[in-house]
């Protein structure tokens, strides 16, 4: 598969970090330190993970898929980086960290937000409403049984 992008010239692919987005992003990712015993294959540099982690969002491609002349690594390391940040809690603290930024900025306008059930937990069942009361003075016929007791279920009869 090959992805091919116009550009404008100078502008970066979607998917490279920028320095600038970089130095808010590493304090936020665990430390993970190399096994003194038997280090095995040296751990891909966060950065590039990240890089592939976004060209696999950003093309939609499938996590196999994505090719090693990138340089970021295999699609199965990218996602186990996604998967251990996301358990470390980077994804929540990115968030909140470049909300506080926006807002100190004076830059999110909250008249264009918008709530989805996906992002904010909905509470189970939700409050209940007051049963409603009958207002007849007995009760309903049942419509679901036979008005007759003889009617027959067969159908030769």
């Amino acid at each position: 598969m090959i992805v091919v992008l116009c550009m404008k010239k100078g502008e970066l692919l979607p998917w490279i970090v920028p320095d600038s987005l970089w130095e808010r992003i590493e304090p936020l990712l665990p430390k993970v330190e190399r096994r003194q015993r038997h280090p095995g294959r040296k751990r891909l540099d966060d950065r590039l993970a990240l890089q592939g982690i976004l060209f696999v969002l950003y093309t939609a491609i499938s996590w196999e898929f994505l090719p090693q002349e990138l340089g970021f690594g295999s699609g199965m390391t990218c996602w186990r980086h996604l998967r251990d940040w996301h358990q470390a809690g980077v994804w929540n603290r990115l968030h909140q960290l470049l909300l506080a930024e926006l807002h100190a900025a004076g830059q999110p306008d909250w008249s264009k937000a918008v709530i989805d059930s996906s992002h904010i937990r909905a509470l189970k069942g939700g409050p209940k409403p007051a049963r409603a009361r009958s207002i007849a003075h007995e009760r309903a016929r049942n419509t679901t049984s036979s008005p007759t007791a003889t009617a027959s279920h067969s159908l030769s009869a």
